[in-house]
């Protein structure tokens, strides 16, 4: 792989490169074998996993001391494994590939990261940032279709901009003070869009429960407390057909053939994560007339309602064509006293309490049917169940402009950080007489 390809930004370097691994020693980790457990008693020696990568993906955290899991002497003296200085860089090369950080302390890793530690030439914070400067494009390197990877050869070519050691130290320094300075205005936007995102699910509780004046999120409970005194509490298997799913036997290859219905399963509920979606039109797979008839799957009409009940569990959407779906989900037909809509900002009103109560699993939440027939919800007019759900998508319409308006300065502002750091490391502007005041100019918090 050519260098070019590896770091093009480096053509813009006003410093020499020069290959890291000849001012730093390259290195790498692995796994003790996990068939031998006594190497894995009395571990002592933290050990950098792709279980660490969360630390890092926000590029804030610089230095790393704690770890996920530790291994034992022994399993370092029998394997391939190094215990590298505190200072060492490391650079995690495969799934989450591109995130950085520098030791604490002690520590080893395992095969998925590259380490170098620094020599006398090269500062560890500066090499940090230049690191975090050509992440885009290690990103963009990397191989693989299950796994993205950047494999140690590739890793050897990387090279990085060296000013003089004082210089680096000048440049990491001002770096650390400008991202910081960019990170707490990024955390201040993220507040803003945690209270955006309270403030929709508030008022869509307020809306369906009737307390539009009193916008307080609350549970499915509290709702049927506090309802008008002109609505109704009803269960909803009395205003809808409830009805499931199946998934036709994968034996019978016949079955598989000509697949034209659409067919929600579980890969539909990323389309739903998001609240602004009420309608679905599209679906991953299919399934054939035979399927359906051989199977007990249905065809479900447009408009009605879904719910995921198994995995990513409490999700809904309305059906935009006539549908099936597999057994991960739950389906309402509406009959004529209840708007397919208003029961579906009812189910993503009640969410919460839905997987708070219903859902059950260690490891994969599941909401069972008996619990699911047993719901009941508020029941207006079918002239004020339409004029909840109007409501309900102007006010969203209004909230979303404002957390699309964020998320661009949120944007914009990780743009300008990833220049910022570019532009510092090879030189291509004074640090002694910059600020980085223009970083941050039209963005406003």
């Amino acid at each position: 792989m050519t260098e070019s390809r590896l770091a093009p930004w480096l053509s813009a370097s006003h410093w020499p490169t020069a290959p890291i691994r000849l001012v730093a020693r390259l290195g790498s980790g692995h796994t003790p074998s996990r068939t031998k457990p006594e190497y894995w008693e009395n571990c002592t020696v933290p050990w950098v996993t792709l279980a660490d990568v969360w630390q890092l993906r926000d590029g804030r955290t610089t230095v790393i001391t704690k770890t996920k899991e530790k291994v034992s002497p022994l399993g370092l003296a029998n394997s391939s494994a190094v215990k590298h200085p505190a200072g060492t860089v490391i650079l995690s090369r495969t799934a989450s590939v591109g995130f950085s950080a520098i030791m604490g302390r002690d520590m080893a890793t395992s095969q998925d990261f590259a380490t170098w530690t620094c020599g006398p030439r090269l500062d560890p914070r500066y090499l940090l940032h230049a690191l975090r400067g050509m992440a885009p494009d290690l990103k963009r390197v990397a191989t693989g279709s299950t796994h993205k990877t950047i494999y140690m050869p590739d890793i050897e070519q990387l090279r990085v901009p060296l000013p003089p050691l004082e210089e680096q130290r000048r440049i990491a320094k001002f770096l650390d003070a400008e991202t910081d300075r960019i990170d707490s205005l990024r955390a201040a936007l993220q507040r803003e869009l945690d209270l955006l995102s309270e403030r929709r699910s508030a008022g869509v509780v307020a809306a369906v429960s009737g307390s539009t004046h009193n916008a307080r999120q609350g549970s499915t409970l509290a709702w049927l407390q506090s309802i008008p005194a002109h609505w109704q509490e009803v269960r909803l298997g009395l205003l809808a057909q409830m009805g499931s799913g199946h998934t036709p036997s994968r034996s019978h290859p016949e079955w598989w053939v000509d697949c034209r219905i659409p067919w929600i399963t579980t890969g539909e509920v990323r389309q739903v994560r998001d609240d602004r979606i009420e309608q679905l039109y599209e679906t991953r797979e299919k399934i054939s007339a035979l399927g359906l008839s051989n199977s007990a799957a249905e065809l479900h009409p447009k408009g009605t309602v879904f719910l995921c009940r198994t995995a990513s569990a409490g999700y809904s959407g309305v059906m935009g064509l006539d549908m099936a779906t597999s057994q991960d989900f739950v389906t309402w037909t509406c009959g004529p006293h209840l708007s397919p809509y208003f029961l579906l900002w009812c189910l993503r009103a009640m969410r919460p309490d839905l997987l708070g109560r219903l859902a059950m699993g260690s490891t994969h939440k599941t909401i069972y049917v008996p619990d699911l027939q047993m719901l009941r919800i508020p029941l207006p007019s079918m002239e004020e169940q339409e004029e909840i759900v109007q409501s309900i998508r102007r006010q969203n319409a209004r909230i979303d402009t404002l957390t699309d308006r964020v998320r661009r300065q949120q944007e914009l502002l990780r743009e300008r950080r990833q220049a910022l750091i570019t532009a510092a490391v090879t030189g291509q502007f004074d640090i002694s007489t910059a600020s980085g005041r223009n970083v941050t100019e039209g963005v406003s918090v």
